[in-house]
């Protein structure tokens, strides 16, 4: 079995550096620098010209900038059946909008689950495009993130802010 060309880069952007990878069907992740799971980059290919990598990073710069409130690009995670499910209703949660793992795991028709769908959200690799910093607990509290929590709380002001009309100031974290 053959197996495709993993490309990479990374850019900068208001929360810190991210690493973007991609095969030639979608983008397979987007982390933070040195987040949780943060995966080794050496059987990739660093290429910023690779047409999922360039798309990718010109609608994070976007997003980082007020200019857009919803990805299209493909995806092609990688994960369980189960994990898949779980971020393709996290990717259902409207921007500037919060969702609780409970109402995630009643959506996947799995209600007693919420403690897998909190396992699967913190597994996302794909920070931001699949908004798993949108999801909450039962309670509207701000739970964890792999991107860690003052960036949770910094991507939902930027959002609040965007959704209000207004310029969101990232703060440095």
């Amino acid at each position: 079995m053959e197996t495709s060309t993993l490309y990479y880069d990374t850019i900068a952007t208001p929360l810190g550096e991210m690493l973007l990878a991609a095969n030639e069907l979608g983008l397979t992740g987007i982390w933070f620098n040195a987040q949780q799971y943060f995966p080794t980059i050496s059987e990739r290919k660093r290429d910023a010209q690779q047409v999922i990598i360039r798309d990718a990073s010109a609608q994070l710069k976007s997003y980082f900038a007020g200019e857009l409130t919803r990805f299209e690009i493909a995806l092609a995670p990688e994960g369980t059946a189960f994990q898949k499910n779980v971020w393709q209703q996290i990717s259902r949660v409207a921007f500037a909008q919060t969702c609780a793992y409970g109402a995630i795991a009643h959506a996947i028709a799995k209600p007693s689950a919420s403690r897998a769908v909190g396992a699967a959200t913190g597994r996302n690799p794909l920070s931001i495009v699949v908004p798993c910093h949108r999801v909450v607990g039962s309670n509207g509290a701000l739970t964890g993130y792999a991107g860690g929590m003052a960036r949770k709380v910094q991507l939902l002001a930027h959002e609040k802010c965007v959704a209000q009309g207004l310029r969101h100031a990232f703060l440095k974290t």
